[in-house]
């Protein structure tokens, strides 16, 4: 009989059966079988199953024909089952584990082969001997009810400590990060952002965007009730300012803000609300919008004057509301154009003739912004030929800052931008260098265009511009047109933008030439009479505000308007307003005690805004940041992210109902990893 191919074990090495039986008959009693088993279909017998069956080494012996003989063969000891008792299968079937630590070892590494049965008795022998001494006397740990855990010495592994933190907390913290930078409640519900948070920590949840844009609404009317209260106990005269712009939804939007000066003489401000002008956003729309938010902060009475953007149709809800006050002889009110608005038209008039050389310049100095390269090169040129210091990255914004540094460069640093331009003439091409008529162009607009640089910067720089120094500044811009206008060296291309620029100056002289405006600059201590300018500086305004005084604040000190600011300085000769005073609020905080009822018409007439918004923001890039934000911020959002934000940066207090929201403890908490303890996120409670 010819033995079996493969010399074949039956059951080996603790419970697996291996092999291909490729020929098994059988004679006498059955029947030949032919049976061919695939090599991977290998059936796992678990000793911890079968823990008395101890592993049998069969052999198959030679079969005659017509006979069935089993010899033994002789063949290697695999393993030993003194090891195997110790270890059970996996349920993966791939690996042993140790019965007493739970240690692992793979199939081939715990059985070997028939060819290498020491490596294996060695691995799980050694891992025995050496993890547990006298493991032969405790005997079969399957049979004791209750193993004892056997600590395994072990390198030890450094794990991150995720910081845990209130859940709470860091939406509130999401809250204050859309609110920092302006951004729509929809950004927080990006499955991304939720998904980015559970990646750090699976615990993470985050509020669905509704329910950050309903918490965000219940904060703003929260925040606003402080707002009112606020507003409330004032006790003096206020004015408002109205700005307008027109989202990327084709919505337009108005902001109310609120000044005035406390007792303390320190200048206060506040936004009241931003307001949907609904269609078609006429003067009418406007002026209903804007009683109804002075009506809910009860400013009918305490209202004094409103500066407008400008805006034709603010114009006329403004004229609309004066008409209503003096029918209803409420108080004094007067309503005046934005100085900042109105000087930034003038100077674009002023540039429209240079606009194609302006944008060249800019091309330019964008390049020089976006490439290290060039603009290291620029530096040593200007240094070379001493054309002066520059700052990167330049500004090259389309507003008044950036267009005149476009003409700074060109007419200071000539030679380095042509030098420049030539190097790389590939990258940057030849059309950015100037011909020698642009060069001129720039040289003469540059010159003219200084003079209003200086004023602007003062103006911006101004601590508290008040109506009368604004009026000083203007003044000053309409005198430097007008000699312009004037001079026969002036070329026509320029006299004709200065003629249109001195219309816009004159008209805007026209609006705020009354006794109201009179009254504003005389009580500015640094304003006197003949700095005034001649338009405004009528008698009949001076009896107009004595009036004024009389009806609204006293009889007996009014002598102190003519005394004190008409009166020339001692020494003769006038000097200047600066080396004078060098601050108005403190002026009248240390003089309010010798003028007491005069200081209660200041604290109300100076507290009148020269222009709808801060000079910064018209001027400079500053307000590129802000025009970009307004515009596309959704409807949905629009009031409540706003109003909140500008609070905040007032120092009002995030306010959720009746309840202070501390995010800077909150992210203390989050530093150190800790949840400060329940669900109600570190809040303040107030009475």
């Amino acid at each position: 009989m010819r033995p079996i191919e493969g010399g074949g074990n039956g059951l080996s090495k603790g419970g697996m059966v291996c092999g291909s039986f490729k020929h098994v008959q059988k004679t006498s009693l059955h029947e030949t079988i032919k049976v061919d088993m695939d090599p991977k279909s290998v059936t796992i017998m678990n000793a911890a199953i079968i823990p008395h069956i101890d592993p049998i080494d069969i052999g198959m012996g030679s079969m005659e024909k017509g006979n069935t003989v089993l010899a033994a063969k002789p063949r290697k000891k695999t393993m030993t089952s003194i090891y195997l008792k110790y270890f059970e299968t996996a349920l993966d079937g791939k690996s042993r584990r140790c019965k007493f630590c739970g240690q692992s070892y793979s199939i081939a590494t715990a059985t070997g082969t028939d060819n290498v049965p020491s490596f294996a008795e060695g691995n799980l022998g050694r891992h025995l001997s050496n993890r547990h001494p006298g493991y032969d006397k405790i005997g079969d740990p399957s049979n004791n009810p209750a193993p004892q855990p056997v600590i395994v010495a072990k390198k030890p592994q450094t794990q991150v400590k995720l910081p845990t933190m209130e859940l709470d907390h860091l939406n509130w913290l999401l809250i204050k990060w859309i609110l920092k930078a302006s951004l729509s409640t929809s950004t927080l519900a990006e499955k991304w952002l939720a998904n980015t948070f559970k990646f750090l920590n699976t615990s993470a949840e985050i509020w669905s965007g509704e329910k950050f844009q309903t918490v965000l609404r219940e904060v703003f009317r929260s925040m606003q009730e402080t707002v009112r209260l606020i507003v409330e106990q004032v006790t003096s005269k206020v004015s408002v300012t109205l700005d307008f712009w027109t989202s990327y939804e084709q919505i337009l939007y108005m902001s109310v803000t609120c000044q005035w000066i406390d007792e303390n003489w320190s200048f206060q401000k506040v936004l009241l609300d931003i307001c949907h002008i609904p269609s078609p956003c006429g003067g009418s729309e406007i002026y209903f919008v804007l009683l109804k938010v002075l009506r809910m902060y009860n400013l009918e009475t305490k209202i004094l004057a409103i500066t407008h953007d400008n805006n034709p149709n603010a114009l006329h809800a403004c004229h609309t509301l004066k008409g209503d006050m003096d029918s209803q002889k409420l108080s004094a009110f007067c309503y005046i154009p934005c100085a900042a608005h109105t000087l930034n038209s003038i100077i674009n008039d002023g540039l429209r003739t240079t606009k194609s050389v302006i944008l060249k310049i800019r091309e330019f100095v964008l390049e020089l912004n976006s490439s290290s390269e060039i603009s290291e090169d620029f530096v040593q040129f200007t240094t070379a030929y001493q054309e002066g210091n520059w700052k990167f990255p330049l500004d090259a914004s389309a507003r008044w800052s950036g267009s005149y540094q476009m003409l700074d460069i060109a007419r200071k640093a000539s030679k380095s931008m042509d030098t420049v331009i030539r190097k790389y003439e590939e990258q940057l091409g030849g059309r950015l260098l100037l011909n020698s008529a642009e060069k001129n162009v720039v040289n003469i607009i540059h010159k003219y265009l200084e003079p209003f640089y200086k004023t602007i910067n003062n103006i911006c720089t101004n601590k508290v511009l008040t109506i009368g120094m604004l009026l000083f500044f203007m003044d000053h811009i309409s005198d430097t047109i007008l000699a312009c206008k004037d001079s026969r060296q002036t070329p026509e291309w320029l006299k004709t933008a200065a003629e249109d620029m001195y219309i816009k100056a004159q008209n805007y002289s026209d609006q705020v030439c009354n006794a109201f405006t009179y009254m504003t600059a005389i009580l500015d201590p640094r304003i006197k009479v003949e700095l005034i300018p001649e338009y405004l500086n009528l008698e009949s305004y001076l009896e107009e505000a004595r009036n004024h005084f009389i009806r609204n604040y006293s009889t007996s000190y009014f002598s102190s308007i003519t005394n004190s600011y008409t009166q020339e300085p001692e020494g003769g000769g006038s000097s200047s307003f600066a080396e004078e005073i060098a601050h108005v609020m403190d002026w009248w905080k240390v003089n309010s005690s010798r003028y007491p009822r005069l200081s209660l018409m200041a604290r109300d007439f100076l507290a009148v805004q020269s222009t709808a918004v801060m000079p910064e923001d018209i001027f400079s890039a500053k307000g590129d940041e802000i025009d970009r934000q307004r515009f596309s911020t959704p409807r949905c959002d629009t009031q409540a992210l706003l109003c909140v934000k500008s609070w905040m940066e007032n120092g009002i207090k995030l306010r959720y109902k009746s309840t202070e929201i501390d995010c800077e403890r909150m992210m203390e908490l989050a530093a150190t990893g800790s949840s400060g303890g329940g669900r109600n996120f570190d809040k303040k409670q107030k009475s």
